[in-house]
């Protein structure tokens, strides 16, 4: 008789709680954290000595000489390589364990509230304590705009992300004081809430491209009822094995490009061209500077000594903000998301708000 029973009838059995199928589970998800805790120890070590990784590759292993342009590419595009593909790997792994719990509309309210505007402030502020680069805020950003938050505030967190965070605050009331520290702060989260308020309305969604759109629509046929922990793993494995797959590339070929231009731009020729007086000092300064590829942190040095060989404090800001805020890297791997249209939408709309900052900024210093 027990042979004789049909399939249905045993897969019914089989799914109750406390049957064999609901034991393998827990020994399966079980499994996952006992691979998960050693492979994140090792992330989190490889991860911290990636610069150290970059000075031995460089000067050890190709015996490079340190202080020249080589050298200083080769060893940006070692380190930075790594660890964008790093960060990446871990923000879609998260956010696909997150999308296991959230429907894209659940994750819309939850971000975005009542009122789309509140997401766009909420974005921007989280921007804040995540200091990122702006091709390190770009898996988050993928993230976001894949689980179906709106576009509009997907954009305020990429580029509040990259220009304003922690440190570049610190550095910048060391520097300068905290007035401009102050303003620095202010016109940043501005041109994030604002730039991504502005995107919202125009509604570009149509520009991502259709493979985003097809995640957004799917979501893969996950729903949160009935889902294991093994089954949100093995979700964000997929996610991993979806978003990684397609971006990487992006990825490499964007820090590489970055990395050229980081070892081989010379300062004094644009501190030469970033003076007060000259009206086209701002927009040349954001046209130098949008092609090239820093964080905050990183390009704030860079800002200390052009002015003291004389630029203008709001010139080398709007340079420094559209060194972080709209880097070509940045915008070689955000092409494998959005349709030309809506980068180059972007690209105006923030490089409006900059102009804005940089003649402020020369007007009241």
């Amino acid at each position: 008789m027990k042979n004789l029973m049909p399939q249905s009838c045993c897969t019914v059995m089989l799914d109750v709680p406390g049957t064999p199928v609901d034991a393998t589970e827990k020994n399966r998800a079980l499994r996952y954290v006992l691979y998960m805790i050693p492979l994140l120890v090792l992330w989190g070590f490889i991860y911290q000595e990636l610069a150290y990784f970059s000075r031995l590759m460089t000067y050890s292993v190709l015996r490079l000489q340190e202080g020249n342009h080589l050298s200083s590419a080769i060893e940006f595009f070692i380190y930075e390589t790594p660890k964008v593909l790093m960060l990446l790997t871990l923000v879609v792994f998260g956010v696909g364990i997150v999308r296991s719990f959230f429907t894209p509309e659940k994750t819309r309210k939850i971000l975005a509230g009542k009122r789309e505007s509140i997401g766009n402030v909420l974005a921007a502020l989280l921007g804040i304590v995540t200091p990122f680069c702006s091709c390190s805020a770009v898996p988050l950003f993928i993230g976001f705009v894949t689980t179906g938050v709106p576009l509009g505030v997907t954009f305020s967190f990429l580029i509040s992300a990259p220009m304003v965070n922690e440190i570049a605050l610190v550095l910048l009331y060391g520097l300068f004081g905290w007035k401009v520290a102050a303003i620095y702060l202010a016109t940043g989260l501005l041109i994030a809430m604002i730039a991504g308020w502005v995107i919202g309305r125009l509604h570009m969604e149509r520009h991502l491209e259709e493979w985003v759109l097809q995640i957004q629509a799917g979501g893969n046929g996950m729903v949160e009822e009935g889902l294991t922990w093994a089954n949100r793993v093995q979700y964000g494995l997929d996610a991993i094995k979806d978003i990684v797959g397609k971006v990487w590339i992006y990825v490499v070929v964007g820090i590489a490009v970055g990395a050229g231009i980081h070892g081989y731009v010379p300062e004094g020729f644009m501190a030469s061209i970033m003076g007060k007086d000259a009206w086209w000092s701002v927009p040349i300064a954001v046209l130098i500077g949008i092609p090239m590829y820093s964080n905050a942190a990183g390009i704030i040095p860079v800002v200390h000594a052009l002015i003291e060989k004389g630029a203008a404090l709001g010139t080398v800001l709007a340079f420094m903000m559209s060194v972080i805020a709209l880097s070509l890297p940045e915008m070689i791997i955000l092409r494998k998301v959005l349709k030309p249209t809506l980068i180059a939408t972007f690209v105006g709309i923030v490089g409006v708000g900059i102009l804005i900052v940089g003649y402020l900024f020369n007007f009241l210093i």
